[in-house]
């Protein structure tokens, strides 16, 4: 694959700020970079307080996007569930309609400055609003030791949670949080997702039985191809989601579920719903539940309209720099 130079990712660089509809993990406002190659457009998105060290893997991610394209699709269109923020339970039926046609909802917990009953009534009130049949997951990531993780897992094992996502921040507490919970009885399968996309060796969950199934990000792993890499060495069932992305970079994860040997839970790529705006007036929103297997070509006046300040898009020119100098494993020409 002929790899780009750094005057090419320059050349084409835009920068968006889009606001946040509601907070989600403190972020209010989504910055994104975006560039245009011949496959089309990328994305680099990594959070800002991300170092080069993680933030390479998203430029590659988006190097993959524009200048190669995607591995061929093997379905035409991918399930997603809802994703319903910190709110309070008053707030769950709004937000639940905006993922009209999911049956399946992933709900955070573990929110600073929010207490255990906050979790249990947010979970319980769209257990309510889902009904019996749906299937409802929820996403700490990484908040928890493995006393309250049991503690509060045993709590919530009554809304029938299909998987707990990265309860404990470390494998090894992923791990003794398994055990605790066979040994009491409690049946909340453990998703690893931290663990994976941030790990140097995302195989230690593997090696050390540490979860039930994986979550995968096409960018925070380094692109799709890396990322499909992952799930066929790790062996366990994966979940796709995203990393509130434009729907340029939801377009990649799509990818990476529509290309997946197998699918066997929803995705978490109904994230554009929680901003404020996009670069397409075609936003990739779900239909009915679901998600068609498509690339997002930005429109103009949308770039223009959500311009980063010249500032802000310095600041990202001087970030693309560093993570293209560092050692993440593309070619450079």
């Amino acid at each position: 694959m002929t790899e780009p130079a750094l005057d090419d990712l320059l050349g084409s660089l835009r920068v968006v700020s889009i606001p946040m509809r509601v907070n989600f993990r403190g972020v209010t406002e989504r910055e994104v970079a975006l560039f245009e190659g011949p496959a089309g457009w990328g994305e680099f998105g990594p959070f800002l307080e991300y170092e080069p060290a993680e933030a390479s893997r998203w430029l590659t991610a988006a190097v993959e996007a524009a200048w190669h394209g995607w591995p061929d699709p093997v379905r035409d269109s991918v399930p997603v569930n809802a994703t319903v923020p910190a709110v309070g339970p008053d707030a769950v039926p709004g937000v639940l309609q905006r993922f009209s046609g999911s049956t399946t909802a992933k709900v955070k917990v573990a929110e600073r400055g929010q207490t255990t009953d906050d979790d249990v009534c947010r979970v319980g009130a769209v257990r309510d609003a889902m009904g019996p049949s749906a299937r409802v997951r929820v996403d700490a990531n990484g908040a928890w030791d493995v006393a309250t993780a049991t503690d509060v897992l045993t709590r919530l094992a009554a809304y029938d949670i299909e998987y707990a996502e990265q309860p404990c921040a470390t494998v090894e507490e992923l791990r003794d949080l398994r055990i605790a919970l066979a040994r009491s009885g409690i049946d909340v399968p453990i998703a690893a997702d931290e663990s994976i996309r941030k790990a140097e060796d995302p195989m230690r969950v593997r090696d050390l039985d540490a979860a039930d199934l994986i979550v995968i990000k096409a960018a925070p792993l380094g692109g799709v191809r890396r990322a499909l890499d992952i799930v066929a060495e790790c062996g366990l069932p994966a979940v796709v989601s995203s990393a509130l992305d434009t729907s340029v970079g939801m377009a990649a994860g799509v990818a990476l579920a529509a290309a997946l040997p197998q699918l066997d839970h929803a995705c978490g790529l109904g994230t554009v719903f929680l901003l404020d705006g996009d670069v397409t007036a075609d936003s990739l929103t779900p239909v009915d539940g679901a998600l068609p297997v498509s690339r997002v070509v930005p429109d103009p006046e949308l770039l223009d309209r959500h311009a980063a300040s010249p500032e802000r898009l310095t600041w990202w020119r001087d970030r693309v720099q560093s993570c293209w100098r560092h050692d993440s494993g593309m070619i450079l020409s």
